[in-house]
C-alpha cells in the first residue's frame, strides 16, 4: 500500500512538473524590410567614385592617410568606447553570476573563541554555586556546508538565458558605439577640411576686395569716382571680413569635437590639421544583399532583438514564481571545548534540511509581475520594430544626400566657373565705364556665394557617404563576431 502511495505522488509530481516548468517559446520576429533600397538605383550608378569601398574598413577608401590615421586613433582611444567596452564587461558578470545560481554552493567554516563568565549575571550566580564552575570556556568549530535550489519549475534557467541576452545586446551596443566613433571621428575631419577651404575662398576673395577698394579709392582721389562708390567698395570688403571670425570659430569648435572623439585635449591635433588639404572625395558605396544584409550587420538591430529575447526569458522568470522553490542545505563539521578534541568522534556534528518556499497566498502579486513582463516584452517588440525601420530610413536618407549634393556641387562647380569669367568682365566693363560699380561688386557677391556653397556641396556629398557607410552597418565584421 504504501509503494503504491509512493508511486501515485510521484506520478503527481512528474505531471505537475510536465504541466508547470513551462515558458514562454522564443521566435525571433520576422521583419518586413523591402527587397532593396529605393535610393539603390542611383548609388549604384554613380560614375564621379572609382574606388569600391570595403564595409569592413570603410574609412581606406577615401584615400586620405590622415582620415584613416585618426579613425584608428579614436578606435582605440575614445573614452565613450571604453565606457561600452565596461558595460560589457558588467553584463558577462551578471551572466556569469545567473549560472553559478543554477549549480550547487558550498562554504567552509570556522572559529574559536574564549569566554570569561560575568558572577554578576543570573547565570554566573548560579554556577558559581558549584565548586568546578569554570568562568573561562573555550569553544573552537570548523564545518563544511553545502546547499542548492533546485531549478525545477525553469526560473532560474530562464534568468540565466536573460542574463545570456543581455550580454549579447551590450556587446552589439558597443560595436554600435564604435561605428558611431568611427562615423563622427570622418565626419569632423571632413567638417574641418570644409572649413579651412571655405576660409581660404574668403580670405581669397577678401584679397580681391580689397584691391577692389583700393582701385576705386585711386579713382576718387583722382576725381573719376565718387564717394558712394568708395563707401560701397569698402561695405562689401567688410561682409566679407565679417565672415571670416564666424568660420574661424566653427573651425575652432570641430578641431576640439575631433580631440575629444580621439581622448585627448583640446589642441592637440592642430598641428597636424593645419596644413591646407582638399575635403576627401566620396568614394563609391556598395548596396549588395540590400535590407536583408541590414538585418545582418547593422549592430543596433542585433542589440534591439537580443533585448527582446532578454524580455521573453523574463517572462519565464515571473512565471516561475507560481511554483514552490525547493532547496537542499547540509552541514558537516566538528565543534568542541578543547583543540585536542577538535577531531575525533564524539566532535562530530552534522545537519540535513529540506527546504521549501511558497508564495501560496501571494499570486496576486505575481500576476502583476507576469503583467509587467509581459509589457516590458510588448515594448521590446515595438523598439525592435521601431529600429529595423529606422535603420531602413537612414540608408534612405543617406543615400538620397550622396546622390544629390553630388549633383549639386557638379551644378555649382559650373556655376562658379561661368561667374568668374562674369565677375573678370564686369570689372574691366567698370574700367571702361560700360557699367556700374553695382554690377562689379554683384558679381562678387555671387562668386562668393557659389564657390562656398560647391565647397559645401562636396563636403556634404563626401558627409552622406560616411553617413551611407555607418547607416549599413559598416566598421566591422559580423561574421567571425557573432560566431
Amino acid at each position: 500500500m504504501r509503494h503504491r502511495r509512493s508511486a501515485f505522488l510521484l506520478s503527481a509530481m512528474a505531471a505537475l512538473l510536465g504541466g508547470c516548468a513551462v515558458r514562454p517559446r522564443y521566435v525571433a520576429p520576422v521583419s518586413s524590410a523591402p527587397t532593396a533600397f529605393v535610393g539603390a538605383p542611383a548609388v549604384d550608378s554613380r560614375t564621379a567614385a572609382t574606388q569600391m569601398a570595403d564595409l569592413v574598413d570603410w574609412w581606406q577608401a577615401f584615400d586620405d592617410p590622415l582620415l584613416t590615421s585618426l579613425v584608428e586613433r579614436a578606435l582605440a582611444q575614445n573614452l565613450d568606447l571604453q565606457r561600452a567596452s565596461a558595460r560589457v564587461v558588467q553584463a558577462r558578470a551578471a551572466l556569469k553570476n545567473a549560472n553559478a545560481a543554477l549549480l550547487p554552493s558550498g562554504q567552509v567554516s570556522g572559529q574559536g573563541g574564549e569566554t570569561y563568565q560575568s558572577l554578576e549575571t543570573p547565570i554566573g550566580r548560579i554556577g558559581s554555586a558549584f565548586p568546578q564552575f569554570e568562568r573561562s570556556t573555550e569553544t573552537y568549530e570548523l564545518n563544511l556546508g553545502a546547499s542548492w535550489e533546485i531549478d525545477l519549475f525553469g526560473g532560474r534557467d530562464a534568468a540565466r538565458d536573460a542574463a545570456r541576452a543581455d550580454w549579447q545586446a551590450s556587446a552589439a551596443a558597443a560595436v554600435a558605439a564604435r561605428l558611431a566613433v568611427a562615423a563622427q571621428t570622418a565626419d569632423t575631419y571632413i567638417a574641418i577640411r570644409t572649413l579651412q577651404a571655405r576660409l581660404d575662398v574668403a580670405r581669397a576673395q577678401t584679397d580681391t576686395q580689397q584691391k577692389l577698394v583700393d582701385l576705386i579709392t585711386l579713382q576718387y582721389r583722382k576725381g573719376v569716382a565718387a564717394e558712394l562708390q568708395v563707401r560701397q567698395a569698402e561695405g562689401a570688403l567688410a561682409q566679407v571680413r565679417a565672415s571670416i571670425p564666424a568660420l574661424q570659430n566653427e573651425l575652432d569648435m570641430a578641431m576640439n569635437a575631433l580631440d575629444v572623439l580621439i581622448g585627448v585635449q583640446p589642441g592637440t591635433t592642430r598641428s597636424e590639421l593645419a596644413p591646407l588639404s582638399p575635403i576627401p572625395l566620396p568614394p563609391a558605396v556598395s548596396t549588395a544583399g540590400g535590407p536583408a544584409a541590414l538585418l545582418r550587420r547593422r549592430p543596433d538591430i542585433i542589440a534591439a532583438e537580443r533585448t527582446l529575447a532578454a524580455s521573453n526569458a523574463r517572462i519565464g522568470v515571473a512565471v516561475s514564481e507560481y511554483y514552490p522553490k525547493i532547496s537542499l542545505s547540509g552541514l558537516l563539521g566538528t565543534a568542541t571545548t578543547a583543540t585536542g578534541g577538535l577531531f575525533t568522534g564524539n566532535a562530530t556534528q552534522a545537519n540535513g534540511v529540506f527546504g521549501l518556499r511558497w508564495r501560496l497566498f501571494d499570486f496576486g502579486r505575481v500576476d502583476a509581475e507576469i503583467r509587467a513582463a509581459k509589457g516590458r516584452n510588448a515594448e521590446a517588440l515595438a523598439a525592435y520594430r521601431l529600429t529595423v525601420l529606422r535603420a531602413s530610413q537612414d540608408v534612405e536618407d543617406a543615400f538620397s544626400t550622396l546622390v544629390q549634393q553630388e549633383a549639386r556641387a557638379a551644378a555649382l562647380s559650373q556655376g562658379e566657373t561661368a561667374l568668374r569669367r562674369a565677375r573678370t568682365s564686369s570689372l574691366a566693363a567698370y574700367k571702361g565705364g560700360a557699367v556700374s560699380l553695382i554690377e562689379v561688386l554683384y558679381a562678387d557677391r555671387r562668386l562668393l556665394e557659389t564657390q562656398d556653397g560647391a565647397i559645401q556641396a562636396r563636403a556634404a556629398a563626401s558627409r552622406g557617404a560616411v553617413t551611407s557607410f555607418r547607416a549599413l552597418g559598416g566598421g566591422w565584421d559580423p561574421v567571425p563576431a557573432m560566431n
